[in-house]
């Protein structure tokens, strides 16, 4: 193939799909994660309990996603990719905005309401990450996927760090869902100038079974794949959901006075988004997807290990190893589009809206694991041991897993 000039690969790399698949990303992001920064002072502002209403609360966010990641997932292989991102963002956005009005709401079962709001918003969150980098992995060059990927994620995870911002200058958490779905409504009318995968169009006609999330399972080699893609992203949400979003639990024990969950996640995505720009570089460097992951979850397991047991005696660095695994962990882009990379056409859309959201529905398993172990050990060891198998997995997968790099994507299964 001939090599594209410079001003040619800008171009595809700020094109449309590239552009709104990253605003998209930005949305889902702020209204994904918002939960976790306003868990605090919204469940006591409506008289409900922080810690086990929250996490009930959280637990049924991440059912939606796992539903809502089969639901998309199906829907974008059978329908088409732009199909997801419209009822997706419209999805969420309406349930984000209901979330704003929940101070008005009844006072009597109030934690079910708001369980029940965060549920549908998962199921709408779920379709976003997965379809937009479908899109853009169909329409770029194949030499320039993980750059385009890696622009997509890298500005969209900066969504967590404007979360954060706007709870603290918007005056109230229900003003911040408010916001976060208004966005997204207004970023609904920008998509209709998107342009559907040409791929998906080639394929689209095809006599063949589109997105038959069935079929993960019904063959050893493909199921195998799925499994390894998953493992994959696990370090991801365990750095998140165990070390930002419960950052207040390691407080008493490192000898902390105070330590802000909401601070450590959007310290967390400030590293993620970084890392996501550059592992898109790294891997196009290397010319290999697997081992630019293997090197950034290398990097995190020093950070983690540094952070539970190298004398993190302050909030602040608490917060700099947060930056620390976010960078490492910044491989996210990268994951999910191997996971694009791994399966045909005909499930492509399934394959990479599932695995993100499979990674984020087994963060209840990871933190039941995390609980499990404070029974008998400190919550540094409980973490420590939940990391332990998490990476293990990740390392595993990594290194065993086909190469993607420069691979075409015009196949069926």
């Amino acid at each position: 193939m001939q090599e594209l000039s410079l001003s040619s690969k800008i171009k595809h790399i700020l094109s449309i799909p590239v552009i709104i698949s990253a605003l998209g990303y930005f949305v889902d992001i702020y209204d994904l994660l918002l939960f976790g920064i306003v868990r605090i002072p919204s469940l006591k502002d409506l008289g409900l309990n922080p810690d086990t209403d929250g996490t009930f609360i959280l637990n049924c966010q991440m059912a939606g996603l796992l539903i809502g990641g089969i639901f998309w997932g199906i829907f974008g292989d059978k329908k088409g990719r732009l199909s997801v991102l419209f009822g997706s963002i419209l999805v969420y956005s309406l349930a984000n905005i209901a979330c704003g009005f929940l101070p008005y709401f009844p006072k009597t079962h109030l934690e079910y309401q708001y369980a029940a709001l965060r549920f549908i918003a998962g199921i709408g969150l779920a379709g976003e990450l997965g379809a937009g980098i479908t899109l853009v992995s169909e329409s770029l060059p194949k030499n320039l996927r993980a750059i385009g990927t890696s622009v997509v994620a890298g500005f969209g995870l900066m969504g967590a760090v404007v979360a954060q911002l706007t709870v603290e200058l918007a005056g109230g958490w229900n003003i911040s869902y408010i916001i976060g779905g208004v966005l997204g409504i207004a970023l609904l009318f920008l998509r209709i100038s998107v342009s559907e995968s040409g791929i998906y169009k080639t394929m689209e006609h095809k006599a063949v079974s589109k997105g038959n999330f069935l079929s993960f399972f019904t063959h050893k080699d493909r199921f195998i794949r799925y499994l390894k893609c998953i493992a994959v992203g696990l370090p991801t949400w365990y750095c998140i959901g165990i070390l930002a979003v419960l950052a207040n639990q390691f407080a008493p024990e490192l000898g902390i006075r105070d330590i802000s969950p909401g601070k450590a996640i959007m310290w967390a995505y400030v590293g993620i988004s970084v890392g996501d720009l550059l592992s898109g570089f790294i891997s196009h460097a290397l010319k290999s997807r697997k081992m630019a992951i293997f090197y950034m979850l290398a990097f995190t397991v020093v950070g983690v290990a540094s952070m539970l047991f190298g004398h993190t005696d302050s909030e602040t660095k608490y917060y700099l190893f947060c930056v620390w695994l976010g960078l490492g962990t910044g491989y996210w882009a990268m994951f999910v589009t191997l996971a694009a990379e791994q399966f045909g056409t005909n499930i492509r859309n399934t394959a990479t809206t599932t695995v993100p959201n499979m990674v984020r529905g087994l963060v209840p398993v990871m933190i039941f694991a995390f609980d499990f172990f404070k029974k008998d050990f400190s919550v540094v060891i409980s973490a420590a041991i939940v990391g332990v198998i998490v990476f293990g997995l990740a390392f595993y997968s990594s290194f065993t897993i086909s190469e993607t790099h420069n691979k075409d994507l015009d196949f069926t299964e």
